[in-house]
C-alpha cells in the first residue's frame, strides 16, 4: 500500500470514462460515479466543518463519519462488494439520539445558520442529501446496496441534529422559520 498511488497523472481518464475497483471501466457521467463524487464531495465538506473548534464529541462524530463514507465510496467503487454494515446504521442511529437528548423540542422548522459551525453542518447536510439521491437515481440502473443508502439517509439526520447541538455549544439559537413574519 506504501506505493499504491506513487503515480498520480495517469492520463487513462483522458477519454472520459474512468475506472471502477473491479477494473471495468464506466463514463465519468454514469450515475454510479456521480454518486461516487457526492459522497466525495459530502466527505470534503464534512473535512471543512472539522477545522472549526467544535466540542470533542463532535470532532470523534464525525471522523468515524468520514472513515466510514470513505468505506462507503469503496462500496460504490466495487460492483458487489459490500462495506456498509447495519452496526454502522446503529451507530449513526445512536449519535443522533446521543446528541439530540438535551436538545430543545422543535415547533418551527429551523433555518440553516447560527454558528459558522452550525451553518457548515447544514451545508454538509445539504450536500449529504445530494449525495442520497444521487444514490437513488444510481440504483435505478445499477445495483447499490441498500444499507448504503440508508446510512446517507441516516447521516443527514444527524448532520441535522449536531448543526442544532452546534448552536447549543456556541450559545446561539436555533435559527427558526417564522411563518408570521410577513
Amino acid at each position: 500500500m506504501g506505493h499504491r498511488l506513487s503515480k498520480i497523472v495517469t492520463r487513462t481518464g483522458d477519454s472520459g470514462t474512468t475506472g471502477l475497483g473491479d477494473g471495468s471501466r464506466v463514463a465519468k457521467d454514469s450515475p454510479r460515479i456521480v454518486a461516487i463524487g457526492n459522497v466525495d464531495e459530502l466527505n470534503s465538506t464534512i473535512g471543512l466543518l472539522l477545522t472549526e473548534a467544535l466540542p470533542d464529541a463532535v470532532v470523534t462524530c464525525l471522523t468515524t463519519v468520514q472513515h466510514d463514507l470513505f468505506d462507503l465510496g469503496g462500496e460504490l467503487s466495487i460492483p458487489g462488494h459490500h462495506a456498509i454494515t447495519d452496526a454502522h446504521i446503529a451507530g449513526l442511529e445512536a449519535e443522533v439520539e446521543r446528541f439530540n437528548v438535551d436538545l430543545p423540542r422543535l415547533k418551527e422548522f429551523v433555518l440553516p445558520g447560527g454558528t459558522r459551525a452550525a451553518a457548515l453542518a447544514h451545508v454538509a447536510r445539504t450536500v449529504c442529501r445530494r449525495a442520497e439521491r444521487s444514490l437513488v437515481s444510481a440504483a435505478s440502473s445499477d445495483t447499490i446496496g441498500e444499507l448504503v443508502r440508508v446510512y446517507v439517509n441516516r447521516l443527514s439526520d444527524l448532520l441535522f441534529v449536531i448543526a442544532r447541538a452546534l448552536n447549543r455549544a456556541g450559545d446561539r439559537p436555533d435559527v427558526l422559520w417564522r411563518r408570521d413574519r410577513g
